[in-house]
């Protein structure tokens, strides 16, 4: 496949030095060049084809080669920033036969210098990024490890059941009636009433006819067939006499009002 040669940052005006040799292993110093006396001037050019990077000075009109650099890195010998601008670079140029020298360029713009280091910086990211792509693919070419198939073979499906569950109704509390409301607890067995508490015996109430009556005494072993069972039905029906006699004491109560109903006494009459 042929490759072509692509344009990556053009500035139409660029400024060329003669530089003295290096004064020290510091770096260099755009204030020793005659930067009010440039040596050339015209337009700046960067070009890659392949993995080539090449920096070309060229003529404003007739855009005839003035010098060419071709960069192998950068940050590199080939292109390298001054100490005292970020708009003055060095370059190394070389001709046709190999020989090779140093020259001073510089920008009007901080944004046109700018523009050349991201310009030389994605270059080389690129190809970086290119290369390890292909050091990952041989890698992956070289490993002979089975690999696991996951997909699906010829004539193979898969049946997936999706549906709703069905619902259930929770039941409903049994304090709760058909209306929502909260039910009333039933009342106790029987019917009877509890009387108030602290309540006070009426004064006409005798103290005589109210009726005590003592808790059968539990046995104290258990019975020997079914006939004792029935002992204690018995028993209601032997207390009959106790119960007319204390009847009979409630109506000697009235005694004294019938003995005085025979006498002769005036309040018999009214």
């Amino acid at each position: 496949m042929a490759e072509y040669e692509r344009v990556l940052c053009v500035k139409n005006e660029v400024f060329v030095y003669r530089i003295p040799p290096r004064p020290s292993n510091r770096g260099y110093r755009a204030a020793d060049w005659t930067l009010d006396k440039p040596d050339w001037t015209g337009r700046l050019r960067v070009t890659s084809k392949g993995s080539e990077l090449n920096i070309k000075l060229e003529d404003k009109i007739s855009g005839e080669l003035f010098a060419k650099c071709p960069v192998e890195a950068y940050p590199g010998v080939a292109v390298e920033a001054v100490m005292d601008s970020s708009r003055y670079f060095v370059l190394r140029i070389r001709d046709e036969s190999g020989r090779s020298a140093f020259i001073g360029i510089g920008f009007t713009d901080r944004g046109d210098s700018f523009d050349l280091n991201v310009a030389l910086q994605d270059h080389f990211k690129g190809i970086k990024q290119e290369q390890e792509a292909e050091a990952a693919t041989k890698e992956m070419a070289l490993d002979n490890t089975p690999k696991l198939d996951l997909g699906f073979k010829e004539g193979q499906t898969i049946t997936l059941n999706i549906g709703k569950g069905k619902s259930k109704a929770r039941p409903k509390p049994q304090g709760l009636q058909g209306g929502g409301g909260i039910g009333l607890l039933p009342p106790p067995p029987g019917g009877a009433r509890i009387p108030p508490p602290n309540a006070a015996p009426s004064q006409n109430t005798n103290m005589s006819s109210m009726n005590f009556s003592n808790p059968a005494p539990q046995r104290a072993q258990q019975p020997s067939s079914n006939i004792d069972l029935l002992g204690d039905l018995v028993d209601p029906f032997q207390s009959q006499p106790q119960q007319k006699a204390n009847q009979s004491s409630a109506q000697d109560l009235w005694g004294d009002f019938t003995s005085a109903s025979s006498n002769n006494d005036p309040w018999e009459q009214f």
